[in-house]
């Protein structure tokens, strides 16, 4: 009875911590549960000619097909001009970043300022000026690399991105907001859309614009073409901007045209600003650029002061508009619409917007319409007069009101006879400024193509012991077994010893 009763003890305890190892076990591993690594952000400076524009992007931190799920969390426009124009002042250029980044710095958790990274991409106004003046663009981007170096965010560098380059992270940005990259299927998992087409985008800035889609034949060998991947998949883009192409640019072009043409030099009427307008502007102002050089006046006086008179002639100013563009390079050439640039034939949905979008806005147009109602927009807009322009447009400043006809025209020409848009194919161009809560502009577009460059970070696991926990409990178990099989071995022997002596005596017990 001693020795059995041991023995079921010792048989109950191995039996029990047998059963505790695997059921822990089976616990630890079934039971266990993925957690995301939380979110990353990204903040991103357009630095264009007009104005800088301060975006906010965050993504989950573990990434889909190496590319991250990126989405718009926060937009500030900086008060002032684009820092271009801040090549004879560049202390001043702290002051007007400030307001915006102290936002930024309220939106992003202060733990991860340190791990964010920030990234500035000037744009056209930057290209000119550096192409006017490298010395004063050096010294501009200096001036923005010491103020971001002194801020709490991982500065990335300041660089003047390349039209193309502008090109294609807008035609990135347009088609990822449009959900031709990834959806989520029923599973509510990210997938390849099935066939879904890619749409063209079309930019309009202030000094440059551009376009970008994949043509019919996207083998086919333009040297505008440029090779990207996203979420596993190659694109062949055609893309191509326009420098001094863009509205503030070409609006400059036409006054310094009007005044080559103007039988005096003092007052010189314009076509394209609306009826009795009339403002004063220093010949500097549109004869500086660098687009405008070769229509400087013989003897260029650039502080000398012009009057341009407003007279409201939607005809004459198409006429105007219509001399800014080089027909005569291309001589008839189906890909060659206009500056002996080769272009494939546009094909499918484009969407236009920034500039594209505000001028369409400013006519009461919205979305995709015509070509008949876009014209008779513009050449009834076109018609106002001054006071009833600021009746239509009640909250847009005088800079932007009295240039919109001018704007309206030089789209009209631009996407007609440069790009080869017609009546059939115009109700494609979508006027849109975002989608949802993302504006459509070429930022989200860099930043999505540069988390690509950014390690993804794993996913976290949760599990239901802690692991010093789990590995004491399996020592102790473990070791509670073998002693209990050990024991359960000795009373085994024991037992045995026990039987033979029991049958020795027994033998020799005599009768």
């Amino acid at each position: 009875m001693l020795t059995r009763k041991p023995s079921v003890v010792a048989q109950v305890f191995l039996l029990l911590s047998v059963i505790l190892i695997i059921a822990i076990a089976v616990i630890q591993i079934n039971q266990q549960k993925i957690l995301s690594p939380g979110l990353k952000y990204g903040i991103v400076l357009d630095a264009g000619s007009s104005r800088t524009t301060v975006y906010v992007y965050e993504w989950p931190a573990e990434k889909e097909n190496d590319t991250g799920v990126v989405s718009q969390t926060f937009k500030c426009d900086v008060k002032g001009p684009g820092i271009s124009s801040y090549e004879h002042n560049t202390g001043a250029l702290a002051k007007p970043l400030d307001e915006c980044l102290n936002k930024v710095k309220e939106r992003i958790p202060v733990h991860l300022h340190e791990s964010t990274s920030i990234y500035l991409g000037a744009t056209a106004g930057m290209r000119l000026l550096r192409l006017q003046n490298e010395t004063a663009a050096n010294e501009v981007l200096a001036s923005v690399q010491n103020y971001f170096r002194a801020q709490p965010f991982r500065f990335r560098g300041a660089h003047i991105i390349t039209g193309p380059e502008e090109g294609m992270y807008g035609w990135i940005t347009a088609n990822y907001l449009m959900g031709n990259f990834l959806e989520r299927n029923l599973w509510r998992m990210w997938v390849h859309p099935y066939r879904k087409e890619t749409i063209g985008a079309l930019d309009l800035g202030g000094a440059s614009t551009q376009i970008s889609f994949i043509p019919e034949d996207s083998q086919e060998n333009f040297n505008n073409t440029m090779q990207v991947k996203l979420y596993g998949y190659d694109y062949n883009v055609y893309t191509h901007s326009f420098q001094c192409y863009g509205r503030d640019e070409a609006e400059k072009r036409l006054l310094a045209l009007l005044l080559q043409k103007s039988s005096t030099s003092s007052s010189v009427d314009n076509p394209c600003y609306p009826r009795n307008y009339e403002t004063a502007l220093t010949v500097k102002y549109f004869c500086g650029s660098l687009c405008t050089q070769s229509l400087r006046p013989a003897n260029y006086y650039p502080n000398q002061s012009i009057i341009f008179h407003g007279t409201g002639d939607p005809g004459l100013c198409q006429e105007m508009v219509s001399l800014l563009f080089n027909f005569t390079t291309c001589r008839n050439q189906e890909d060659c619409p206009f500056n002996g640039i080769h272009q494939p034939k546009v094909k499918g949905n484009f969407v236009a917007f920034s500039g594209f979008y505000y001028t369409i806005n400013a006519l009461n147009l919205s979305g995709h319409f015509s070509l008949a109602d876009f014209n008779s927009s513009m050449w009834f807009f076109c018609s106002q007069s001054w006071v009833q322009l600021q009746f239509m447009l009640p909250k847009s400043e005088e800079i932007y009101a009295r240039s919109y006809c001018f704007s309206a025209n030089f789209i009209y020409y631009l996407l007609v006879h440069g790009y080869n848009f017609d009546a059939g194919n115009w109700p494609q161009i979508h006027f849109q400024k975002e989608v949802g809560n993302s504006s459509i502009a070429w930022s989200l577009g860099y930043m999505l193509s540069l988390t690509n460059m950014i390690p993804a970070e794993g996913k976290l696991i949760q599990l239901p012991l802690k692991p010093s926990l789990f590995a004491g409990l399996l020592i102790f178990l473990a070791v509670l077994a073998l002693l209990c099989l050990f024991f359960l071995v000795y009373l085994c022997i024991v037992s045995r010893n026990q039987k033979v002596i029991s049958h020795v005596e027994y033998v020799f017990t005599p009768e």
